[in-house]
């Protein structure tokens, strides 16, 4: 798993690009934390387009995203999910605590 993070303003995108699994997801969730901390942005952006493959890791870093924004008062869009990763991600609910754009 590979995440390459791009800021612009008070905007952080995370390209996430490979697996998310119980092995690759705490590195993630490290590397996006430390720029959420240096940074403070207003809006955090997940970018699935090149996620091959997700497990229950992958919502547990989105959750952990979104609380990390909502102590910041900020928002979470995830964006660009294969229609197997959005059903997962609306069946797990996150539609209702963060914006899906495709």
């Amino acid at each position: 798993m590979q995440c390459r993070i791009e800021s612009s303003g008070n905007i952080i995108t995370a390209y996430l690009d490979g697996e998310i699994d119980h092995h690759t997801a705490k590195d993630v969730r490290e590397k996006i934390d430390a720029q959420i901390m240096a940074q403070s942005p207003e809006l955090l952006v997940l970018d699935f387009r090149d996620v091959t493959f997700m497990d229950s890791s992958g919502i547990g870093l989105v959750m952990g995203r979104y609380k990390q924004m909502q102590l910041l008062s900020g928002q979470l869009h995830i964006s660009n999910l294969s229609p197997h990763i959005k059903k997962v991600m609306q069946l797990a609910g996150m539609d209702r605590l963060a914006t899906i754009k495709n």
